[in-house]
């Protein structure tokens, strides 16, 4: 059985939109759509389901009230809800271990409204073991005059270390989407100039992109291999996060890596994933790599 797109739901208007994101997910991977709600207050530090009559009857009709907005918009659907006693971060990084996928709204109830993402979708990107998606409700109510004539999913690579999840991840979310891939590689200049103080020559500045544009190409060559169908378009400048940005306006998703951290040592997030999830204009998934 295909495993279940999840969607994390607190009633806010974020959430919502990653509701019907996922819903339209689960629906094109052939998977059902598991709606959750982190309830903490109810818990006793670990994380278990609880039996619906022993939750506020208000957490059961949020609950209630999401899984029906979905039902009535895609009736084919298989929709199941559950309840998780923990912290919405602990709670739903253990419920998307045998999940496909888990979505998560930009921004639930208690954020602070200057952030553009809320700390626990950051913190849940940072550590759930599987691809999270944050999405807006601008992205989930924009129109199909605001796609490009071509849907495309933009990824981030790395071309002196490309990791196959993050592409793989990317190139099986186009083909869902009958979307091409624009990959894009940023660079920066090599330490020695900042050592010396001055900028390369424009015909250094040219010779540093072409070795570049070699490299992405050399990463991206298996993939191209295994996905024949699947149109892709390079992308090679210097400034990953700023690229990936610019590029976000119009795409069906941006993809970024997150290298998992044993034993939850160092940052969660690396400054391009955090610098795409604040400002990139649609979805974002985090895909975590080894």
């Amino acid at each position: 059985m295909t495993p279940a797109v999840l969607a994390g739901v607190d009633g806010s208007p974020e959430s919502t939109a990653a509701a019907h994101w996922a819903a339209e997910e689960a629906l094109r991977r052939g998977a059902p759509l598991r709606l959750l709600h982190a309830w903490p207050w109810l818990t006793d530090g670990r994380a278990a389901y609880a039996d619906p009559e022993e939750l506020p009857v208000a957490a059961q009709r949020m609950l209630a009230a999401a899984a029906e907005d979905v039902r009535t918009r895609y009736p084919d659907l298989t929709v199941r809800t559950d309840v998780v006693l923990d912290a919405a971060v602990d709670g739903m990084v253990a419920a998307a271990e045998d999940a496909g996928l888990l979505v998560l709204g930009s921004r639930g109830l208690g954020g602070f409204t200057g952030l553009l993402v809320g700390s626990v979708s950051m913190a849940v990107a940072g550590r759930a073991a599987v691809p999270v998606v944050v999405v807006r409700p601008t992205e989930a109510d924009a129109g199909p005059a605001d796609e490009p004539e071509v849907p495309e999913v933009l990824v981030g690579v790395d071309a002196t270390a490309p990791d196959d999840a993050v592409l793989d991840f990317a190139f099986q979310e186009a083909a869902l989407r009958g979307a091409r891939v624009r990959a894009v590689h940023g660079w920066d200049l090599p330490p020695a100039f900042a050592v010396v103080g001055f900028l390369p020559s424009g015909v250094e500045m040219a010779q540093l992109q072409a070795a570049e544009e070699k490299s992405l190409a050399a990463a991206l060559a298996a993939h191209r291999e295994r996905h024949p169908a699947t149109e892709v378009v390079e992308r090679v400048r210097l400034g990953a996060a700023r690229t990936l940005v610019e590029d976000s306006a119009g795409a069906a998703l941006v993809v970024v890596g997150r290298r998992r951290r044993p034993r939850d040592l160092g940052p969660r997030l690396g400054r391009v994933a955090h610098a795409v999830l604040h400002h990139a204009q649609a979805p974002v998934a985090v895909v975590p790599h080894d």
